[in-house]
């Protein structure tokens, strides 16, 4: 006999490619009345999975991005100026942020990038998972609704713009290690939300997109957003010049041109190399079409 539970992952799956596992950890935490940290790289499905969580539950989904401009008082709320002086502070001229906000609606609170979020702001934000509630001065103390979670995100590979998460931190958080899903996924991640039916083009794309995380002189690869938009931008540039890639050879062209645009802002190449981006992507085309397996015929070319 099949639970609740069962029956809601089952439901949710359907929403979510892959991520099997990860999406049944995940809704037996915050179905516990955990907090989730999920800890990887972006493009891998996170806030797909957690949306699909609230839309079932039809609890509010609250996003907000980390970043040095994240205040406590942008993550609490505010008092609206003008009325303060008019009327003086109360609760009536108080502007709800999106921690408050979350906690009335019985919402999930989703923080995209949590290591670039302030210390004073993750302090604020920890006091409230701590006690399920938060005071604001001259309005008084909010409860939160039992169905009130706080969700975030965190890219542990980007060391630009980041601060080192503090033990104290970690401490309040279930956290989910979240890796690259299967070519296979990441291929039916492409053809769901392109509308391609060319599998031999969301093969390539795939492949390319996935030769960007391993390749020596690039220390960040692409997401599946990479390969959803090289695979879309192709698909255009096939109706814009069909003749050209009515072939083998139009087909590779149109497939290095899509990845150009696709990928190259996408891609950081290493400090130690003198390579540019393009060239890069240039080569990881010709590996892929025209070298023998285990060997690389051609020397990379502008």
């Amino acid at each position: 006999m099949t639970t609740k539970l069962q029956d809601t992952r089952t439901t949710i799956a359907r929403a979510v490619v892959g991520r099997e596992r990860e999406l049944t950890l995940v809704l037996a935490a915050v179905a516990a009345g955990r907090d989730v940290l999920l800890e990887g790289p972006p493009g891998t499905s996170k806030s797909t999975m957690l949306r699909a969580i609230t839309e079932h539950w039809g609890v509010p989904f609250v996003l907000v991005e980390g970043n040095a401009e994240l205040t406590p008082a942008r993550l609490v709320g505010h008092h609206n100026p003008a009325r303060v002086l008019a009327e003086d502070y109360s609760a009536e001229n108080f502007v709800p942020g999106p921690l408050v906000e979350a906690m009335r609606t019985g919402g999930f609170l989703y923080i995209e990038e949590l290591n670039r979020a302030p210390e004073d702001t993750l302090n604020v934000l920890l006091g409230a998972m701590a006690e399920r509630a938060v005071t604001v001065p001259r309005v008084g103390t909010m409860a939160a609704e039992s169905t009130f979670r706080v969700l975030a995100s965190m890219n542990p590979f980007d060391n630009v713009g980041t601060a080192r998460i503090s033990d104290s931190v970690y401490d309040r958080w279930n956290r989910l290690a979240v890796g690259y899903q299967t070519a296979q996924e990441e291929s039916d991640i492409v053809a769901r939300r392109t509308g391609c039916t060319d599998t031999q083009l969301i093969t390539d794309g795939v492949e390319l997109t996935r030769a960007t995380r391993s390749h020596p002189e690039l220390r960040r690869g692409s997401s599946v957003r990479g390969a959803i938009d090289l695979v879309a931008i192709a698909v255009e540039l096939q109706k814009i010049t069909p003749d050209a890639a009515s072939d083998h050879s139009g087909h590779t062209q149109v497939v290095l041109d899509a990845a150009l645009v696709a990928l190259s802002a996408r891609v950081g190449v290493d400090e130690a190399s003198d390579a540019t981006p393009e060239q890069v992507i240039t080569e990881i085309w010709e590996n892929h079409f025209f070298s023998a397996p285990g060997g690389r015929r051609r020397a990379r070319t502008a």
